[in-house]
Parts: C-alpha cells; structure tokens; sequence
C-alpha cells in the first residue's frame, strides 16, 4: 500500500470500510446503508441528490467490490501517476456522477416505455404517473464504482494506446486501446439486448463517455490543470512588475530587438533546445507526475504551451 498514489489508495480504502460497514449495519441493526447511500430513480421516494456521489463507494457484494477495487489498483496507480492527484480525483469524481445521470436516464427510458405500452402517454404524463408510483421505485437502486472505474479504464488507453497488457482469460497481450474498445462494445451490445445479468451496462458507458470527453478537452487545452500554478504565476508577475519599477530597468525592448536581430540559425538552435526541455518535462510527468516537477519546471511547461 505505501507504493500506491495518495488518491487511489484512499478510494481503496474508503469503498473497503463503506462495504465492511454494510455489513456490519445490517446485520447488527438492520441498517441497509445500500439503501441510504445507493443511487435511487430520480421519481422514486427515497431519492436525495447526494446519492450521486455516495453510490459510486457502495458495493452489492465481495465479488462486486473485489473486480471493482483490482481494476481501480491496477490501472488507477498508473493514471494518477500520470496525471497527479487533483486532476485524477476530479476525473474520478466526475465520471462516476455521469454515469450515475447516464443510469438515471437509462432507468426513465425503460419505466416511460412500459407505461406507453399500457396506454399512450407524453413525457409530463409520464413524470405525473412515476411520482404516483415513488414508494415502488424505491426499488431501482444502483451501486457500486464501475461507472468511474470504466473511465479511468479508458483513461489508461487513451494516455497507453499502444501499451501491451495481460488480461485473463486471454492467452496473448493485447494492445490497451483494442482492450477498452472491446470493452466498450460489449457493454453496450450487453446494454442493447438486455443480457448480462442484473448489471448497469449503461452506467458503465456513461462513466466511459464522460471520461472520453472529459480528456479530449485536456487534450485540446494543455494549460488547464488542477494544480496552483495558475495562482503562484500571478502572485510572480506581480512581484516581477513591482520589482522592475521599483529599479526602473525596461521591460521588454530590448527582448523584442533581440528577437529581431536574431538569425534563422540561432533562432531554430534555441527553440530546438526549448522542444527537447519540453519533452524532457513531458516524460517527466509520464514516469513521476506533474506534482514531481519543479516550480521552475512547471513555469516553462505553461509558458510553453502559451506559445502554441
């Protein structure tokens, strides 16, 4: 455990002592804690907005607990390493909330349609007659991680694409990205014809779905992280201006007469030495993660990505 990320570690422990205390509740004092915490159907009685959050650390059994949290080691050290703790724990955190909206909508879909079987009915009839039939929904409960777990999943394949990985009962290393991929098909072909078992499919899609565009973002915009460099950055350009006209030096004419002057040799030789320094920070992060950079470090690599 002492090698494992901050983050992930305590997600470890946490859903552990959430799945020991179902347990002991229930069997103690007929306390359901799944019942309390688990995500209900929006229209159901029992419903409370928090259980958007809560129902991602509560589990239905050891097995449901064990994948969950073999999956959450085995793939959440490496994204964490990555991507440091901040930015893993919003991921985190974010995906299993959408994918718990993605069940909500699921779960409307399937009620509206067996309501429509009986007898025509519009959506705002629809909403009328599920409020009529709350104390029933209260059935319709999801818990578990794997909403998030399947994200962080597709976050190991979309940072690895082509990383090779052992995954029983396959004989032969596959490639990470085709193993998401089919991942991802089979949920959805699982989710398309109802077999599976009694298993949110399409929570597990949300989770994934979130998550793909939730990168694809960061992806675009580099400069937007989850440390306090944006903070520490102002407070150096407060103190790098106050410090200039304190001792009246110029700011930036002779920078830009020098860029001017500058001959095409120097100028790639210097933004050769740049892109290497930039690379260097980039496997960095890969190997240690972002929080292992220096301020230094962390001031070029924002500067950097100013400049594309």
């Amino acid at each position: 455990m002492g090698n494992i990320p901050t983050i992930t570690k305590n997600l470890l422990i946490i859903n552990v002592l959430a799945f020991a205390a179902t347990l002991v509740l229930q069997g103690s004092m007929g306390i359901d804690l799944n019942n309390i915490f688990g995500l209900h159907f929006f229209r159901a009685s029992d419903f409370r907005v928090y259980q958007l959050v809560t129902y991602m650390f509560m589990h239905g059994g050891f097995a449901h607990l064990f994948f969950n949290m073999f999956a959450l080691w085995m793939f959440g050290v490496v994204v964490e390493g990555v991507w440091g703790p901040r930015k893993f724990l919003f991921y985190y955190i974010a995906c299993g909330i959408g994918a718990g909206l993605m069940q909500e909508m699921a779960q409307f879909v399937e009620i509206y349609l067996q309501l429509n079987s009986q007898s025509p009915l519009g959506i705002g009839e629809a909403f009328v007659v599920m409020g009529q039939l709350a104390q029933q929904l209260n059935g319709l409960t999801t818990v578990g991680a794997s909403g998030a777990i399947y994200a962080i999943l597709l976050a190991f394949g979309m940072i690895f694409p082509e990383n090779k990985i052992f995954i029983f009962p396959i004989p032969i290393p596959i490639k990470a990205k085709w193993f998401v991929m089919g991942y991802a098909a089979l949920e959805l072909f699982q989710a398309m014809t109802g077999s599976g078992g009694n298993v949110a499919h399409l929570a597990h899609l949300g989770g994934m779905i979130f998550g793909f565009f939730m990168i694809r973002y960061w992806q675009r915009h580099p400069s937007h992280d989850f440390s306090q460099r944006r903070g520490s950055n102002a407070f150096e350009k407060m103190k790098n201006f106050y410090e200039r006209h304190s001792t009246n030096e110029p700011e930036q004419p002779q920078q830009k007469q020098q860029t001017r002057t500058e001959s095409d040799w120097d100028y790639n030789a210097r933004r050769k030495a740049e892109q290497d320094e930039v690379d260097r920070i980039l496997d960095k992060i890969r190997k240690s993660g972002y929080d292992s950079l220096s301020r230094e470090e962390k001031q070029r690599l924002f500067d950097q990505s100013k400049r594309q």
